[in-house]
């Protein structure tokens, strides 16, 4: 049975979640830690530390520990556990002993890299922690019957990888993960607005830019938006107003690179499973299938149906916490 101490974690790139079958999410903050750079303590971690991400001085810098999905600073990742762990325990009103812990790995990492994900979460106090891949936590949590014989697409565009795979049986049939997700967009943005505006904008400038005229490679009704930054020739702040046209062309590359995955995926599909595709279709969770018309534009291009996971933040996050009922029944069908 699921005990009080089972929890799932979603160790994203740009987010970690935390969730409880008692409560569901009870965490849900950015994977940022804020760090004093000469005693190497920690100061801040989830919001407080993005509010000071490019805000502080010299001696305190804050990180985001994961990169592309995997563990890029191990003591940090295993600081900002510990702090997660410590929120957990208040939120659910009791000490967590020892609890039972699912995290996600992305399916392209390596075993060098599970295994730091694995060793950082045991550093946590954890009794048991099990792996389970991104896409099949995010088809559990969008509802899909990843332990029937049935083929299940599922697209999670995260922050840092995008990952497409075919789940059928409970177990990836096919895979591919991209290190291209969120982050890069907001980077295209980035570069975009420094080569033609000769302004710098900054990563959370950059992500609202995204969120509020970002556009899929789909006609839509031009937006525009004001932006502040700094220009690179005078070094004074200036005002410029940006197109959300310009934003779609800015991200081009990206999302046809995130297209690329999605076909070399359901081009190994076997065949026995295409059926399945044509009729259920493509399931999309992870923060960058909220960028508008993406749902619309990759219905387009692959010429399958493609849906909207219901909650496409938190699919991941739900479906570790979901996971450990399938991992025992998995496990027992395996014997």
């Amino acid at each position: 049975m699921f005990s009080v101490s089972e929890i799932g974690i979603d160790l994203g790139t740009a987010n970690i979640l935390v969730y409880s079958k008692q409560k569901g999410i009870v965490i849900n903050e950015p994977s940022v830690v804020a760090i004093d750079t000469e005693t190497k303590q920690v100061l801040a971690v989830g919001f407080e530390a993005k509010h000071m991400i490019g805000k502080t001085p010299g001696k305190i810098v804050a990180i985001r520990p994961l990169k592309d999905g995997v563990i890029a600073d191990y003591d940090v990742t295993t600081e900002m556990l510990k702090a997660i762990m410590k929120k957990v325990s208040k939120k659910l009103g009791f000490s967590i002993r020892k609890p039972d812990v699912v995290v996600c790995t992305p399916s392209g990492s390596t075993s060098v890299e599970r295994r730091a994900i694995h060793d950082a979460v045991k550093h946590t106090g954890a009794k048991n922690v099990h792996l389970i891949e991104e896409p099949v936590a995010a088809a559990i949590g969008s509802g899909l019957p990843v332990d029937e014989p049935i083929a299940n697409v599922v697209v999670d565009i995260g922050g840092g990888t995008t990952e497409v795979a075919i789940i059928s049986f409970g177990g990836v049939v096919t895979a591919n993960s991209i290190r291209i997700g969120g982050d890069s967009l907001d980077d295209d943005i980035i570069q975009y607005v420094r080569k033609t505006y000769n302004v710098l904008i900054g990563e959370r400038t950059a992500e609202q830019i995204k969120i509020e005229i970002g556009y899929a490679l789909i006609d839509h009704e031009e937006e525009t938006m004001e932006v502040r930054g700094r220009d690179l020739v005078t070094g004074l702040p200036k005002t410029i107003t940006l197109k959300s046209t310009e934003i779609r062309d800015a991200m081009k590359e990206s999302l046809l690179h995130i297209l690329e995955a999605i076909r070399a995926t359901l081009e190994n599909c076997p065949p026995e499973l295409s059926g399945d595709i044509v009729e259920r279709g493509v399931m999309l969770t992870g923060g960058g299938a909220l960028l508008k018309g993406i749902k619309e534009w990759l219905s387009k291009e692959i010429i399958v149906p493609v849906h909207l996971s219901e909650q496409p933040l938190e699919a991941v996050a739900i479906g570790t916490g979901k996971a450990l009922q399938f991992i025992h029944k998995l496990q027992k069908a395996a014997k």
